[in-house]
């Protein structure tokens, strides 16, 4: 119960500047807590663990009953944003959620008031959603971990979309939680080899006038750390997707044309293709998270912050990000990692050797 009533505390502490939380339920909470102590040594890395929930529709989803089920304990749900459009921020009553890090940026959404809770140190956990980057932006834009699984193995384990793009995923500060939330939500994995081998593609073969350079030096380094660190052998290969923009949009839209839909399947089968092919040759694909760093409350312009992500949204690859590092003015960066279909166990054992992110630091009275 400890655990639980100091995620409370820091709510208390940190929420008011930080505008993360939704709806807390602290009493529940603690009842939840209370139960789960009276029967010690029953669960694994989840039993008694504080999670935050994103959206007030997320108490009711498969994934965070399936969490519950593994002992884990939701503590209030988070920020999403309001309104049509892709956006990157979340909205409260009390105004937007703050970047933890860098209180004048978005922490990118949709899956907003998570990623910015669970990099605050609220709770080592949050859940999420990613139909497009909604998991891994955030994540990116915030410093901490984020993944997005196989779209087939999230069907098989009952995790259902009507557009076929968004699937359940988590956020955290420690990479090990990403296996615990897997073997909860989605059940066993297939095994694969673990990943011996990974290329480099900024731009994926289309969003070239999109970099930000710094940010690709900073997700460039982290590679070269990764594949150091995890003995990863270098591949040089030919990353040339075409522009998912309008495909991911016409899976959106009912009354899209023919024409519109003629067009979005060439694209989704030449990436297929592509990816494919790819694949058969390395085992990662390693990208910067985002073309450009987090931008501020006032939205992101022609700024598009999903450009890199939601290609394997629309081919269902798994994917990851990590902690890059920080831009000179102080805003995180992520590093992607994407690997073959079904390869979602080794991809998360690449992800366990990465050190946890620490947390961002408390709000300081002159922090904007």
């Amino acid at each position: 119960m400890a655990a639980v009533r100091d995620a409370l505390d820091r709510i208390r502490a940190l929420d008011p500047w930080l505008r993360a939380m939704l709806d807390v339920d602290g009493e529940r909470a603690l009842d939840a807590a209370r139960h789960r102590d009276a029967v010690p040594g029953t669960g694994g890395a989840l039993w008694g663990l504080p999670v935050v929930v994103k959206g007030r529709r997320g108490l009711r989803s498969e994934q965070t009953r399936r969490l519950v089920a593994a002992g884990a304990v939701p503590i209030g749900t988070t920020s999403t944003p309001l309104g049509p459009g892709h956006q990157t921020w979340g909205h409260t009553e009390r105004g937007p959620t703050r970047n933890p890090w860098r209180g004048d940026l978005s922490p990118g959404g949709s899956s907003a008031g998570s990623a910015a809770a669970v990099a605050a140190g609220i709770a080592p956990l949050g859940t999420g959603s990613d139909g497009a980057g909604s998991v891994r932006i955030p994540a990116a834009w915030c410093g901490i971990f984020g993944f997005k699984p196989t779209t087939a193995v999230a069907r098989r384990a009952g995790h259902t979309d009507p557009t076929g793009l968004a699937v359940p995923g988590p956020l955290t500060r420690d990479p090990a939680l990403l296996s615990a939330w897997a073997d909860a939500v989605l059940g066993p994995l297939a095994r694969s080899p673990r990943c011996q081998s990974i290329t480099w593609s900024p731009a994926l073969g289309f969003a070239d006038d999109l970099l930000d350079p710094e940010v690709v030096a900073l997700a460039h380094r982290a590679v070269l750390r990764l594949a150091d660190r995890a003995g990863l052998g270098w591949r040089t290969s030919s990353t040339n997707l075409r522009d998912p923009q309008q495909a991911w949009s016409v899976c959106r839209d009912r009354e899209a044309t023919e024409a519109a839909r003629c067009a979005a399947a060439a694209t989704r089968a030449h990436n297929a293709a592509a990816l494919a092919a790819l694949f058969r040759g390395v085992d990662v694909l390693a990208t910067p998270t985002t073309p450009g760093p987090p931008h501020g409350h006032d939205g992101p312009g022609e700024h598009l912050s999903v450009a890199l992500t939601w290609a394997f949204n629309l081919s269902g690859h798994p994917a990851a990000t990590i902690p890059a590092g920080f831009t000179r003015a102080g805003a995180p960066v992520g590093l992607q990692l994407v690997t073959g279909h079904h390869t979602d166990a080794a991809l998360l054992d690449l992800l366990e050797g990465c050190a946890p992110a620490e947390p961002a630091p408390p709000p300081h009275p002159d922090r904007p």
